[in-house]
């Protein structure tokens, strides 16, 4: 899949503020999910409904937690959506494995050095939230 930037003349409107959009997990996350659909469209055909299919819904959907728990009230609601995001970044991992073993992805480390990026700081915002919550 091909990714082409913004042309110059094309006007994007700036985001609005929100809080996950300052988080480096978030925006590490959302490279990681543009990574997936640039590798799984080299896929072959016959995976589209299958692996294809069950990669980028996982992929997708660790930002889209991360994004909705930090829009909570309450670090236990945004807890609550980190360990989903945590979830969903497993089952990434453990496809991506499957991937491997099947001849679909080479050895190139890019996606594996993103997810193991993304894993570690989503790992660390859990444990500090945790933290928090356990304080206070």
């Amino acid at each position: 899949m091909l990714v082409l930037p913004l042309l110059p003349h094309v006007k994007r409107s700036p985001p609005l503020e929100k809080p996950h959009r300052q988080l480096k997990v978030w925006q590490e996350s959302t490279v990681l999910a543009q990574s997936v659909y640039q590798v799984t469209g080299r896929f072959p055909v016959d995976e589209r409904y299958g692996l294809v299919s069950q990669m980028r819904r996982a992929a997708i959907s660790i930002p889209s937690n991360i994004a909705e728990g930090a829009a909570r009230y309450t670090i236990k609601d945004y807890l609550h959506f980190l360990v989903i995001a945590r979830g969903s970044h497993s089952e990434l991992d453990t496809q991506f494995e499957l991937s491997w073993r099947l001849g679909y992805v080479g050895e190139d480390g890019t996606v594996h050095l993103q997810l193991n990026r993304t894993g570690r700081l989503l790992t660390a915002l859990i444990s500090s939230l945790r933290n928090k919550l356990n304080k206070g």
